[in-house]
């Protein structure tokens, strides 16, 4: 199929492409990478394409004092591999996952979060690092937080007049280590499950942990999982070996994931099963984040070539 008619428009500036959103029907797209297939399939048939790419404003990609802001057409590839993004670790762990390498080069984060595809990995990461997204129109900017950003599978709280213009991920502190893992039918599809993980170990037999789980549910969930590894590590600390960390916490792993795992399954895999992949996944991540806050690395010493 092809795409229904529309119009088309390149503003140069951000009050100008809202004034553009502000007419009805008008859509957003930057990358395009999840857009043009649902346009080409009539999932959706804006009046208007607006194209943000000629905006500059929009392609920051800096570092600030807590953390890294990426305006809304920084694409994946770009983020992946640029050194201002070397402080959040787990974004660079998620990025190779995400598709292919052709369409990293042309999907952009902010695009990735504004769709809200709940098997996608960058909403995950957003909600465990607790990222804020910055969304303008024309009385000015909101910022707003992203476990409060996804409502529902492919919905946020963006409304149609307002533009996602960056989103600001927090720099790895000291003592902070990171987990990130998915099982997908094949490298590039979209995940059956998935964690993403952040651990801080500054007490290192009383650590906190965050998880947050992807492709089981409408939207990403976050939990508190600190009181899991703290019975993991109780009697070793740092010295714990990290195979007995992850069979300690297997032991709780699979209430843990019945109380993340609503989906009801399809196709590709049950609700059962990626409650069993949820409980293997995010028992081993957990155990690898904690080890990897006491090595002086956050994340992997390499970007995986293969994947890059």
């Amino acid at each position: 199929m092809k795409a229904a008619p529309f119009a088309y428009v390149r503003p140069g500036t951000v009050s100008d492409a809202i004034g553009e959103l502000s007419r009805d029907g008008a859509k957003v797209i930057a990358g395009g990478q999840s857009l043009v297939p649902v346009l080409a399939m009539r999932l959706a048939q804006p009046a208007t394409l607006v194209d943000i790419n000629a905006i500059g404003d929009l392609r920051v990609l800096k570092e600030e004092q807590h953390g890294v802001r990426l305006g809304a057409t920084v694409r994946q590839r770009a983020a992946q591999r640029d050194p201002a993004t070397a402080g959040v670790p787990l974004l660079r762990m998620a990025l190779p996952w995400i598709g292919h390498r052709e369409l990293r080069s042309r999907g952009t984060i902010c695009g990735s979060l504004a769709h809200a595809d709940p098997a996608a990995e960058l909403p995950a990461v957003a909600c465990c690092l607790e990222a804020t997204v910055t969304v303008t129109n024309q009385a000015g900017e909101r910022t707003v937080k992203a476990v409060d950003f996804f409502t529902a599978a492919m919905t946020t709280t963006v409304l149609p007049e307002e533009l996602i213009t960056s989103v600001h991920f927090p720099r790895a502190t000291d003592y902070q280590g990171f987990g990130f893992a998915e099982i997908a039918r094949r490298h590039g599809d979209f995940a059956l499950a998935g964690v993403a993980i952040r651990i801080d170990a500054r007490d290192p037999v009383r650590p906190s942990a965050r998880l947050a789980c992807f492709g089981i549910s409408d939207t990403p969930v976050v939990r508190d999982v600190s009181e899991h590894l703290s019975e993991a590590v109780a009697d070793g600390g740092p010295d714990t070996p990290e195979k007995q960390i992850s069979t300690v916490l297997a032991a709780t792993a699979d209430d843990l994931a019945a109380d993340v795992v609503d989906t009801g399954g399809d196709e590709h895999g049950s609700a059962a099963y990626r409650r069993q992949l949820i409980a293997a996944l995010s028992s081993r991540e957990l155990a690898r984040a904690y080890k990897r806050a006491f090595q002086g690395m956050s994340g992997p010493t390499a970007i995986d070539e293969e994947r890059a």
